[in-house]
């Protein structure tokens, strides 16, 4: 049974290499929610710029963005929560897949920059060019109200468990 005064969509969000898909699936698992990879609905031009070093700007984001925050609220209006991973790294960013704040929560996945290169050496098969991690770090806001920030440097299930608790 659904329930669109009661769906949330949980936003797992930080930079490449934080966690995001691992942690959002694991949630989804956790709370039979669906998972959705924002990195899965990417135009392909971004796919090709990322993939050739060159880092997205604002206007290769928006139009992403607003495809993102379609699919959020067409979870929320048919009543099925979901969790979404997503990098979102301004708070504009945010604030336009915010279609509802009280029902979209946001979980900052934050990780020391040590963590993240290594994560990004050992990760294979994807697009994303580990020299853009500087560009993402220059990018990212991070929240100051509006989210709950969390240890992404903790083992998976502790990062579940935390962002478990907190809904």
């Amino acid at each position: 049974m659904t329930d669109p005064e009661k769906a949330i969509v949980a936003v797992v969000f930080g930079v490449s290499g934080s966690g995001k898909t691992e942690i959002g699936r694991r949630l989804a698992n956790v709370m039979g929610w669906p998972f959705i990879d924002a990195d899965d609905l990417h135009p392909q031009s971004n796919i090709r710029k990322m993939r050739a070093g060159q880092p997205l700007e604002d206007a290769d984001r928006w139009p992403w963005l607003d495809i993102l925050r379609q699919r959020i609220e067409r979870q929320l209006s048919d009543g099925r929560s979901a969790v979404l991973a997503c990098s979102a790294l301004k708070q504009a960013y945010r604030d336009r897949l915010a279609a509802d704040p009280a029902r979209v929560r946001f979980f900052y996945l934050k990780t020391p920059r040590a963590v993240l290169e290594q994560r990004l050496r050992d990760r294979r098969g994807h697009f994303f060019d580990p020299r853009l991690l500087d560009s993402q770090l220059e990018t990212l806001e991070e929240p100051t109200a509006g989210a709950t920030v969390v240890d992404a440097a903790l083992a998976p299930e502790e990062v579940v468990a935390g962002i478990c608790s907190a809904l």
